[in-house]
C-alpha cells in the first residue's frame, strides 16, 4: 500500500499517512509556465495498492485535473490497483438536471476519474448518496457521524440538544446524528414568498430552551445557515451551533458566519482550511484522518468499510 497526495489537501493526506504510519509517496505535481500541469511519480509503484488523497475543492477544475493526470501517471507506471480518496467530491450539487438544457456535472466527474484509470473510488458525505450509482467501479461513501456526534458528546449535555436539519433536503443526515446520540429532530423550512422578498424562516419542532445542532453537509455562502441560527433563536432556543462536514466558505463566507448568532461551526478538514478560517474566533475543525485511514487500512486488507458505521 503506498498512498500518494496532490497539491489540495496535503495537511490532511499527511495526517492519513501518520495514522497508518507509512511515509506519504513521493511525488512532484507542479505547473509548467503556461499554468499546464506536470505529474512525476518520483519511486516506485508497479504492482502497488496506490491511494490518491485529493479535495477537488476551490480550485475545483486545477484540484480536478490534478487527479486525472496522477491516475494516468500511475496507471502507466503499472501500479496493480488505483484508489480515488476524495474528501471532498465538487461538483457534486450538480447531480441532476435542475432545468431545461442544463448538463449532470456529477456524473461527467465520475466518467472522467473512470476513464483515467480508477479501478475504485471513496468519498466522504456526498450531497447525494445516488452520484455512487455514477461511478462504474466501487464507491465508498464514508460518513462523518461518528466523528460529529463524538464531538457533540464531548461538548454538550446531551438532555439540553436538539438536532435540526436547515432545509427539508437534509432531515435524512440530521435523523442520522440525532439516532446516534439519542435527541429530538427540529427541521427549518424556508420558503420566498414573493419574488424579490427574502426568505422566511418556518421552525418545524419545539426548539425553546434547547442547544440546537444544524448539521448538513456542505456551506458555502453561509447565508441559509446564518439565517435558519436567527430563526431558531427566535424561537426560543439557547444556543445554534453548525456541524457540518464540508467548509467550502467561499467569498465572504467566513466574515458572514463570524459576525453571525452562531456560537460555533464546527467543520471538518476534508477542505484544507484557508488563512481566514484558521483566525475565525467561531470556525472550528475537527479530524477525520483516523476515518479515512482506517477506511484506507480495511480496504487494502480487504475487509469491510461499512462496518466503521455500524
Amino acid at each position: 500500500m503506498k498512498v500518494f497526495a496532490g497539491n489540495s489537501n496535503r495537511h490532511l493526506a499527511d495526517a492519513i499517512c501518520s495514522y497508518l504510519n507509512v511515509p506519504l509517496g513521493r511525488a512532484s505535481v507542479r505547473r509548467f509556465a503556461d499554468q499546464e500541469i506536470f505529474v512525476e511519480i518520483q519511486e516506485n509503484v508497479r504492482g502497488e495498492d496506490v491511494f490518491v488523497v485529493q479535495s477537488t475543492s476551490f480550485p475545483a477544475n486545477d484540484h480536478l485535473m490534478e487527479l486525472l493526470i496522477m491516475i494516468d501517471a500511475f496507471r502507466r507506471s503499472s501500479a496493480r490497483r488505483i484508489t480515488a480518496v476524495l474528501p471532498y467530491f465538487g461538483y457534486a450539487r450538480q447531480d441532476r438536471k435542475a432545468g431545461p438544457r442544463t448538463p449532470i456535472s456529477a456524473k461527467l466527474v465520475a466518467n472522467l476519474i473512470t476513464e483515467a484509470g480508477a479501478d475504485r473510488v471513496m468519498t466522504l458525505d456526498l450531497h447525494a448518496d445516488q452520484i455512487q450509482g455514477f461511478f462504474d467501479i466501487p464507491t465508498d461513501n464514508l460518513y462523518a457521524v461518528p466523528i460529529l456526534a463524538r464531538d457533540v458528546r464531548e461538548h454538550y449535555d446531551l438532555k439540553n440538544v436538539m438536532v435540526v436539519s436547515p432545509d427539508v433536503g437534509g432531515v435524512v443526515r440530521a435523523r442520522s446524528l440525532a439516532k446516534r446520540i439519542g435527541t429530538q429532530l427540529a427541521i427549518v423550512d424556508k420558503r420566498r414568498e414573493r419574488a424579490g422578498e427574502s426568505e422566511v424562516m418556518n421552525v418545524i419542532g419545539d426548539v425553546s430552551g434547547k442547544d440546537c445542532l444544524l448539521v448538513d453537509d456542505i456551506v458555502d455562502s453561509g447565508g441559509t445557515l446564518c439565517n435558519a441560527a436567527e430563526a431558531l433563536l427566535k424561537n426560543g432556543a439557547t444556543s445554534v451551533t453548525a456541524y457540518i462536514t464540508h467548509g467550502v466558505l467561499s467569498g465572504g463566507a467566513v466574515a458572514r458566519v463570524s459576525s453571525s448568532m452562531l456560537r460555533e461551526l464546527v467543520i471538518t478538514d476534508s477542505i484544507q482550511a484557508t488563512t481566514a478560517v484558521q483566525s475565525a474566533p467561531n470556525i472550528r475543525v475537527v479530524s477525520t484522518a483516523a476515518l479515512l485511514g482506517e477506511a484506507i487500512n480495511r480496504t487494502a486488507l480487504e475487509q469491510s468499510v461499512s462496518s466503521l458505521f455500524d
